[in-house]
Parts: C-alpha cells; structure tokens; sequence
C-alpha cells in the first residue's frame, strides 16, 4: 500500500520549469487526487411510509417541521380521524349483522336438514303404503268386497224367499180354520210386515250391489291406483327436490360465512390502518421530510403534499425519523472514469464550505461496482467529525481522496506528450543542442502532469509547448 498524503482543499503543484520550453526531469512526487461533492447520510434511519390495508385517505392534520430535533414520544405527523372512525362504527354494525345472520342461517340449514329427512322419511311411506293398499285392493280386497255384496244380496233374496215361504204356510195353514182367531190375525200381520221388510232390505241390497260392483270398487280401484302413482311421484319429486334445497341452504350458509369472514377481515384492516394515524417518534432524534434511500436523499415532488390539509402519499417513503444516535457518514455518486480510480481504504479530508479551515479526515468504506440507472457509481465514506462543529444529516461537503502517489516518480507535463502509431513520446534536448522524439510508457495522469513509467531519466531535460 503506497503511503498516502492528507490533501488540504487548495491543491499542490508538482512540477516546476526550469524555463519556458524546457523542463529538467527530477524525480519528485506524484499523486493522483479525486475530488467530489458527497451528502452527509445517517447509517440508521427509519423510512416513514403509509402501508394501509384498506383506507387510503390520510389528510395531514400536523406535521413536525422538517429538520426539527424531536424527543422520544412526540408526534411526528397526525392525520384526520373522522372519517375512519364513523367508518369504524359502520364496519362494527356490520360485523354484528353478519354474525347473526350466519347464526340464523346455521340454525336454518340445520333444521332443513333435519325436516328434509324426516319429509323424506314421510313420502316413503306414503309411496309404500298406497302401494301395498292398491296391490292389495287389486289381489284380495276388490273381490272380497265383491263376493261380499254377492253373498248379502243372496242372503236378502233367500231371507226374502223363507219369509214369503212362512207367510203361505201360515196362511195356509190360517186358512183350514172356518174362524179366524185375532193372534192367528196378528201373526199374519207381522208376517206380512216381516216380507215387506225382506222385499225393501232385499231392493236396496240390490241398489247397494249394483253400486258396490259399477262404481263405488271402480272408482275405490282408480283412486288407490291414482294415489299409489301420486305417491310415487310425490317420493320422487322429493327425493330429487328435497336435497336441492339442502344445497341451496348450504350456499347460502357459506355466503353467510363468507359475508361474515370478509366483514370480520374489514373491520380488522380498518382497526390496524386506524392505528396509523399518529406517528410518534421511537426515540430521541431528528425529523426529516423526504427519504434518504441508497445513499441518496430525495423529497422530489412530495414537499408540494405535505403541509397540514395536505394528503400523505401510499405505499412510498415521504419522511424520515433518524435517531440521536445515528452515526453520519458521507455518500458520493462519481462518474465512471473517478469510480475507476479508486479503491476501498483510500483516505482523504472534507471540507466544508465557509470552515475550509477544518481538516476532516475520512476513508473510503466503499466503491460499488456497478453503475445506478443514471450511470453513476455510489461511494460511501466514513468521516470522524470534529466536535467543534455540529453537522447534520443532509449536510453537504467537498471530498479530496489520494487515488494513487509515488514519492520519486518521473512526471512530465501532459501537454508535452504526443501520441503516435507508435504510441506515447516526448521531445528531448540533447547535449549538442539538437533535439530528438523519444518514445515513453504513460503511467496514470493527475490534471496536468502524467507519470513516465519508462523512456525518460533524470536530469534530460525535454521540450513542452
């Protein structure tokens, strides 16, 4: 590692010439310097953000002033509650009415459930009951009743027949006595009542019969026939229809879940992006708008919103809270040719504008490898502050940094240097006077001088224009 020099802002000369024209090579120092404006940027802040998960209306109501010192607890920015918390009382209305429209439907879908079965269970027997009555009718009952009929209209007709038959022996019998005696007249009489009774039970037997076997059985046959058929269709209506309605108090008992699920979920984002508005510090330190984000601080169009009355931006950084205790160090972005030149470890001071007196020494931490999207490298540097001045973050200062130094190096001007097919070479002045183009290997330049890594001597004296 070659021996670095603490650089002041005034830059030295290197060169001095013996006379115009004409310079005498001595082996002297030569370093090369970067220098490049950097920001004073906390190594720990806290982005100040609004990550809402479902309000999106935050209207400033306070707001620190930007750059103030802050203790632990103090309110760094407000916003407008009034409108979230009415919101927060219709979401708490809501969640209650959910909740017990998903207890109703429960209880609904449990009871359907439970009366499907047993409707279910009902229309089965139906079905099986009108089945069996109408097979049976058919096989047995119809000509039961038939022969039922048969039988008592053969009965009239015979009761009929034996009273007819004791009416004549009695009146026959009556009948070889020249004297009627009033009993004998008296058993007749019942006689005769006793066969007109047989005559009218045996015409209305007949009515009956001949009803019973033309219609009353024919209609009984169509109507059982009729019911088993209803009964069946009833059993299979039901068991295609019943378990639909089941599926439908299903659906809408997980609509009601659902209901009640993303109602519970509102609520929930409403109370957690309720507790976004009032952002206090963490800790003792500084208040900051805009974002110091990858070295960089930046505020861009956000300084226009934020003021009280204004709207906080969503999902982007607009503020910054940096503690006490936040060490501050120094950000560059240099071009690529500076960035090329320099390594970590190097050293170098800090100046500040108006105390150009202070020495600030420093260190470069860091030289990234890769360009940003502007095309710019980030340098980060470590600094010991002095205690006699306070700095602050997004202070700016001007950074010198030895990038390379060789304490006897061959330099010459770099306006003495000439590029050829040949490449690199210098004019020299030789004993006799005359003068000679002499080819030389360029090692680094600084702004004005260029190192000589071989083709030049001390002591040659060489031409510059």
């Amino acid at each position: 590692m070659p021996r670095l020099t603490v650089l002041h802002c005034i830059p030295v000369l290197l060169t001095t010439l013996a006379q115009a024209g004409e310079l005498t090579i001595q082996p002297k120092l030569f370093f090369t310097q970067q220098t490049f404006g950097a920001t004073a940027i906390p190594a720990e802040t806290t982005r100040i953000r609004l990550e809402p998960k479902a309000w999106a209306d935050f209207e400033i109501t306070h707001l620190a002033t930007h750059g103030s010192k802050v203790a632990a607890g103090d309110v760094l920015i407000a916003f407008d509650t009034e409108d979230i918390d009415n919101k927060l009382t219709d979401a708490n209305r809501a969640l209650a009415s959910s909740e017990l429209t998903l207890a109703q439907t429960e209880l609904d879908f449990a009871n359907l459930t439970e009366a499907t079965q047993l409707k279910l269970d009902a229309l089965r027997r139906a079905a099986r009951n009108a089945k069996e009555e109408n097979q049976y009718f058919t096989a047995t009952r119809r000509k039961a009743n038939e022969e039922h009929v048969d039988h008592v209209l053969k009965r009239s007709k015979e009761t009929l027949e034996n009273q007819l038959e004791e009416l004549r022996q009695l009146t026959k019998m009556y009948a070889a006595d020249d004297l009627v005696e009033e009993t004998e007249e008296i058993i007749l009489t019942r006689q005769r009542d006793a066969v007109a009774h047989a005559e009218f039970s045996l015409r209305m037997e007949q009515l009956d019969h001949d009803r019973t076997l033309k219609v009353t059985l024919p209609r009984e046959a169509e109507t059982l026939a009729a019911g088993e058929s209803e009964s069946a269709l009833a059993l299979t209506k039901g068991e295609a229809n019943l378990p639909r309605q089941i599926k439908l108090q299903k659906i809408q008992l997980e609509a009601a879940k659902t209901a009640f699920t993303r109602d519970k979920e509102s609520l929930a984002k409403l109370e957690t992006d309720r507790k976004l508005f009032e952002i206090k510090a963490p800790a003792a330190g500084w208040f900051y708008l805009g974002s110091f984000e990858d070295g960089r601080w930046s505020t861009g169009e956000l300084l226009k919103a934020l003021a009280v009355g204004g709207k906080a931006p969503l999902k982007r950084s607009f503020a910054t809270f940096i503690p006490a205790t936040a060490k501050l160090g120094l950000s560059a972005f240099v071009d690529e040719a500076t960035a090329r030149s320099l390594t970590p470890e190097l050293k170098g001071n800090a100046c500040l504008a108006g105390r150009e007196d202070l020495e600030i020494p420093l260190k470069l931490a860091k030289i990234a490898n890769t360009p940003e999207p502007d095309g710019r490298y980030r340098a980060t540097l470590e600094v010991t502050w002095p205690a006699t001045i306070s700095i602050t973050p997004g202070n700016t200062a001007e950074v010198s940094l030895v990038a390379y130094e060789k304490p006897d190096a061959i330099a010459v001007p770099t306006k003495a240097l000439s590029f050829t097919p040949g490449g690199w070479s210098v004019e020299i002045k030789l004993a006799d006077g005359k003068t000679e183009r002499r080819p030389v290997k360029r090692g680094r330049a600084n702004k004005d001088t260029s190192e000589i890594l071989s083709g030049l001597e001390a002591g040659q004296v060489i031409l510059t224009p």
